[in-house]
């Protein structure tokens, strides 16, 4: 449905922010379909693309602290990570903080794939937010990390 076919819009904050949550689920979706769609070219699935952006990102993290940072259940995490090892994309090290609960970080193996993945990524996106300004990006990152924040307290496990 376009802007248009909506009527309308309201000035109502909390009735532009369903507007918000209407659009995401629907992006979400899409963007997930493509990176399958596109796994061929570097073989990976989009849990492994997002835990390998993760790990490229902060560094070497345990399987808690990944599931937090993605609102995944360990589980979840924990085969996808045990996906990425099989593959010699993350390698498992010692945790000097805890000694049950090792750190995950990238290969060089792992590094490669995944900065091949951003730059792809990076290639499309730079053709569709060609007249985005700097200041509707920040605002639509501003927007989307408040209602992330709001939603912190969600069980994932």
């Amino acid at each position: 449905m376009s802007e248009a076919d909506r009527g309308p819009a309201s000035t109502e904050p909390a009735d532009r922010l369903i507007e918000v949550f209407d659009l995401v689920g629907p992006l979400y979706r899409r963007a997930h379909r493509k990176v399958e769609q596109d796994a061929p070219i570097e073989g990976l699935s989009v849990g492994v693309r997002a835990v390998l952006n993760l790990l490229r990102e902060h560094g070497p993290m345990t399987v808690p602290q990944m599931g937090r940072a993605q609102a995944l259940s360990r589980q979840f995490v924990q085969r996808t990570i045990n996906d990425a090892a099989a593959r010699h994309l993350v390698e498992s090290v010692p945790n000097p903080a805890h000694r049950r609960s090792s750190l995950i970080r990238l290969t060089g193996e792992g590094r490669a794939a995944i900065t091949a993945v951003i730059e792809r990524e990076r290639a499309v996106l730079r053709r569709i937010g060609g007249d985005l300004t700097d200041a509707e990006i920040a605002a639509c990152v501003r927007v989307l990390s408040r209602l992330l924040r709001h939603l912190d307290d969600v069980e994932v496990d």
